[in-house]
């Protein structure tokens, strides 16, 4: 084995060495502080930069960072330290033939196949490439990964897959003005000024977790609260009970993971049983497990706690109460539309703010196209009510949450943006294909 080497690891030191933070094969960047530096942690962790942590005793101690050749960064932003360990990188050009925003399994899989057949592509992600997906500890159900895979592997690859074919991924970075079209399609604003165009735009921005609206949890967030399963937090729950809110796989999968590291895992449902909302592999292997229990009928209705968690109360369906000690709890009770945007420009959402495409959209019933629709053709599949405008993924309205939908996606919307341009006679269909 030691002979093999893990192009993923090797891709991360050759960009740190690059950015002068890797000497001697050791880690020269440091992050320090109490609470606060969780989002950094997070950030470090799923973009696998190597780093040292060394928390500082008080609860208020202020976050910073040691980064060669950069003053002591005090309470920086991940953009900040993104920038300053070389992850940020400025555009290529000014205009592309597809521009994707976000990068987790549906965005990644468009610029794949998108950057594969010779389109000019970029990526805007705003934290880590994986989106949801990329904090799950494993993947069991994913085609071709018989053993499972993480999340962050999983995502850690496509990335490299897709800049292997040319696609470019632009790192904490943020569209603060976005879709705007002109005679030549869109205009996006990113939050460092730059400026992207693009004849097609894919919207790939996923969901981010639906908040647990209980006392003490805004209070008490990072501070032994976390939304999604935070593995950069693991090596810290040895010895410790901790407590996971959801039913789903997302909730299932992290209880699976931090089992190996925690005393305890209790998972709080407030269903009767985990089959309705969870793969059936996953919830027989959590019920099955000795070191797993799992509350039926039950919610938390309060986080209690000094200046860390100390202990969550829990109200049953029956009216009863109880209160559970612990020190960690994982909240992963589904996700909200990253959709704020599209709203205000008119762009069609359903209900619940997910984007409608294709068959799905509101049409006036006298041109049979969406209100305002200015193209001679119907909407495409996967299309929004903006034209060139598509939407794939979890963001996208009756989707199904399972990342193989999200790469089947992402493949199909580069076919269509082929059609856009007019070959799609000639490159998508046909023989060929992917061998």
């Amino acid at each position: 084995m030691g002979g093999v080497e893990d192009p993923e690891r090797a891709e991360v030191v050759r960009r740190m060495v690059a950015a002068g933070v890797l000497t001697g094969g050791e880690p020269r960047l440091v992050l320090g502080g109490s609470t606060g530096a969780f989002e950094l942690r997070d950030f470090l962790v799923r973009n696998r930069i190597p780093f040292d942590f060394r928390p500082d005793p008080g609860a208020d101690a202020a976050v910073w960072c040691e980064i060669p050749g950069v003053a002591t960064l005090v309470d920086p932003t991940v953009v900040e330290v993104a920038r300053a360990i070389g992850l940020v990188a400025p555009p290529a050009r000014e205009r592309y033939d597809v521009v994707i925003v976000g990068a987790g399994p549906a965005g990644l899989a468009a610029a794949v196949y998108a950057a594969s057949e010779g389109l000019s592509t970029a990526v805007v992600e705003a934290l880590a490439p994986g989106g949801q997906a990329g904090t799950t500890s494993r993947i069991e159900n994913y085609l071709g990964f018989p053993d499972g895979i993480s999340g962050a592997e999983l995502a850690s690859r496509g990335r490299r897959q897709a800049e292997r074919f040319g696609a470019e991924i632009l790192l904490a970075r943020r569209v603060v003005e976005g879709g705007g079209t002109d005679a030549e399609g869109h205009r996006l604003v990113l939050d460092d000024g730059a400026e992207l165009r693009t004849s097609a735009l894919v919207c790939a921005t996923g969901v981010a977790w639906r908040l647990l609206d209980r006392p003490g949890v805004v209070e008490l967030l990072h501070r032994g609260i976390y939304y999604g399963a935070a593995p950069g937090e693991a090596p810290g729950l040895r010895g410790k009970d901790v407590v996971i809110v959801g039913a789903g796989n997302s909730a299932g999968q992290a209880a699976m993971f931090f089992v190996d590291w925690a005393r305890s895992i209790t998972l709080v449902v407030r269903g009767a049983r985990l089959s309705t909302s969870m793969s059936s592999y996953l919830s027989e292997r959590i019920e099955a497990h000795p070191d797993i229990t799992v509350r039926y009928g039950t919610e938390v209705s309060a986080a209690l706690g000094d200046d860390w968690l100390r202990r969550v109360r829990l109200r049953t369906t029956a009216g009863g109460t109880s209160e559970l000690p612990t020190e960690a709890m994982f909240v992963c009770i589904g996700g909200e539309p990253q959709t704020q945007w599209a709203t205000p420009r008119g762009i069609q959402v359903d209900a619940a703010g997910y984007l409608l495409t294709g068959s799905a959209l509101i049409v006036d019933p006298a041109t049979g196209r969406p209100p305002g629709w200015l193209e001679a053709r119907a909407p495409m599949p996967l299309e929004t009510s903006l034209p060139a405008l598509f939407a794939i993924g979890d963001v996208r309205a009756q989707s199904t949450k399972r990342v193989s939908t999200a790469v089947g996606e992402g493949a199909m919307v580069v076919k269509l943006v082929h059609e856009l341009r007019g070959l799609g006679a000639r490159r998508g269909d046909g023989a060929g294909g992917e061998g």
